[in-house]
């Protein structure tokens, strides 16, 4: 078992999400940078949809219980010895994360995965919709669960850092485009700085106002992320892991999907450019 002596800003378990719940009007939720996740797993020997935990701008620090193997991944934090090259933690030492100097979320695997009980299948928190466990807090006890396989035999993963400066993503086009005039379309790429309104639902994002071709009511669509959604005031929401299932305002674009963890790891005063 992992004991959390500290929970940081915030960390949820995370595992691959919901899928196909839609049409139920239940979002996928899952970790915001599948990537990351999904590395952390392979490292530790786990299944890929083992839960992790997901900790956002560092602050977690967990007491092992037993013996085990663990790992992270995604934003680099200070005080961990084990990112992205697993090992050993011993039972009664602590693991402690600082706050990463690049990246926003950290991803902890442990060998056998949090064993949380899962809701509708998913061990995910989905801070939109409540389904899941609760985010953690001081004295939260999370069991492990059974090694699904081998150790992989990795020393280091040679991965790199999520980036500091501005990240640059691919968007496609979305299906109410001809919904914004020829000027906001031209304004649509940015540069785009990322507003501290964001969270594990979608970001925020301030620059030059888009303004609308068409007036009215657009009635309710489905959303999926990396949807980039352009509500009334003119400022973008590009949507990630816990977006909502239907949304009412125009979609613009859509990032392409591998880049939507890129755009996971986006911190507050970050700029974000879209190549269209």
């Amino acid at each position: 078992m992992l004991t959390v002596v500290a929970a940081g800003p915030l960390t949820t378990v995370q595992d691959r999400g919901r899928p196909g719940l839609g049409g139920i009007g239940v979002g996928r939720s899952g970790a915001a940078d599948r990537a990351a996740a999904a590395l952390a797993n392979r490292l530790v020997g786990n299944d890929a949809a083992a839960a992790v935990l997901e900790a956002t701008l560092g602050g977690l620090v967990v007491r092992a219980e037993a013996d085990c193997f663990v790992v992270t991944t995604g934003a680099r934090c200070p005080g961990s010895p084990v990112h992205a090259a697993p090992g050993l933690l011993r039972a009664g030492t602590t693991l402690a994360l600082g706050t990463p100097v690049a990246g926003l979320r950290t991803y902890l695997a442990v060998r056998g995965g949090i064993a949380v009980p899962p809701v509708l299948g998913s061990r995910s928190t989905d801070v939109l919709s409540g389904l899941g466990p609760a985010p953690l807090r001081a004295g939260d006890v999370l069991p492990e669960g059974d090694p699904a396989g081998p150790l992989p035999g990795v020393d280091l993963a040679p991965v790199a850092d999520p980036p500091a400066g501005e990240v640059t993503v691919r968007l496609l086009p979305g299906p109410r485009a001809d919904w914004l005039t020829a000027a906001a379309l031209g304004a649509l790429p940015g540069p785009w700085t990322v507003t501290a309104e964001s969270n594990r639902v979608g970001l925020r994002l301030a620059g030059p106002r888009l303004e609308r071709a068409v007036d009215g009511e657009l009635a309710s669509e489905g959303l999926v992320r990396g949807a980039v959604q352009v509500p009334p005031s003119g400022a973008p929401v590009l949507f990630l892991a816990d977006a909502p299932v239907t949304g009412g305002y125009p979609v613009a674009g859509y990032v392409a999907d591998d880049d939507v963890d890129r755009c996971a790891q986006l911190r507050p005063g970050q700029a974000l450019r879209f190549r269209c």
